[in-house]
């Protein structure tokens, strides 16, 4: 009866909608899995890196920029690079200041760490930004909602907004980016040399705090553009608590692909979206962030190791 009530000619416009979605967690999960492949560390203050990239989107528009004067088409551009430039060089302090000088301590004093640098960034986001929500990036710059720009047809009544095919196609540019750094540059080599055997690695000449440098440099870069895409497609307030729940979602996604895992976090991070996405189209939007915790216990019962498997279990 539940399925007779639905909306079944909404069902593909709604999976484009969490197609589009799950690019992003894809991109704030890529981080996650990096992280975690290297020094098997869940970096919880990953979602406070995307709320910053956000930020810095909206003030290189707001304040930094005369947008009047400039195209809007290069003003985004100038607002993407902005936001994973700052976030690729908060990633990296993050990691001298807050993780390496723990390397060697036990698991429980990283964990603790990584939730106080995720509370510090929230708190101190009060004392750097104003602490009212600021008004969605979308309502200041959204070339996509100019006259001139109709919505792409793709089969029959389907349609995607220009918004929406450039949050998609700009997320698979930086993902393949990303499988071509890893999989075909001598740095990407050294990474997953790193990621195999750390100390084995070390031995072998590889200098490991570079490339552990490199994997938050890349990681938080990657989140910075999910925040900056996100707030300028979505229209989403902007407040210090922004890249919370997308962060645990972004979470929940590198888990379902399998922890560690580049392509699972990918896949996850897709899952994720089209899961909130059909829960939204079958009308109970007001649990659609309940879908993460509820995937999460589901993975962990039936497939801890995700869906791709783990690099690896974690050593105690």
């Amino acid at each position: 009866m539940i399925f007779a009530e639905l909306n079944w000619g909404l069902l593909d416009q709604q999976l484009i909608n969490g197609i589009q979605l799950g690019a992003i967690y894809a991109l704030i999960a890529l981080g996650y899995t990096m992280v975690y492949g290297v020094l098997k560390l869940i970096n919880f203050a990953h979602g406070e890196v995307y709320m910053v990239g956000a930020y810095i989107a909206y003030y290189t528009a707001e304040q930094w920029l005369d947008k009047n004067s400039m195209s809007p088409w290069l003003l985004l551009a100038v607002m993407l690079l902005g936001a994973m430039a700052v976030c690729a060089i908060l990633g990296v302090t993050i990691e001298r200041l807050a993780y390496r000088p723990l390397r060697g301590a036990p698991r429980i004093s990283i964990l603790i760490t990584a939730i106080g640098v995720s509370l510090l960034l929230q708190q101190g986001g009060l004392l750097i930004f104003r602490t009212s929500p600021q008004p969605s990036i979308s309502e200041q710059v959204n070339p996509f909602g100019a006259s001139n720009f109709k919505n792409l047809p793709i089969l029959g009544d389907l349609t995607i907004s220009w918004g929406q095919a450039a949050m998609f196609g700009v997320s698979i540019v930086l993902m393949l980016l990303l499988w071509w750094f890893v999989s075909g540059t001598k740095t990407g080599r050294g990474i997953r040399a790193v990621s195999h055997d750390f100390s084995t690695a070390s031995l072998m000449g590889i200098d490991v705090n570079r490339m552990v440098a490199i994997t938050f440099v890349i990681g938080s870069a990657l989140a910075g553009a999910g925040g900056m895409m996100n707030a300028t497609a979505l229209g989403t307030p902007l407040d210090t608590f922004y890249g919370l729940l997308p962060g645990v979602k972004a979470f929940v996604a590198a888990v379902l692909g399998g922890i560690g895992n580049i392509p699972g976090a990918v896949a996850g991070g897709f899952l994720m979206g089209i899961a909130e996405a059909l829960v939204i189209w079958m009308g109970y939007s007001n649990f659609k962030d309940a879908v993460a915790f509820v995937i999460l216990i589901a993975v962990l019962l039936v497939r801890p190791s995700g869906l791709l498997g783990s690099v690896g279990q974690e050593k105690a």
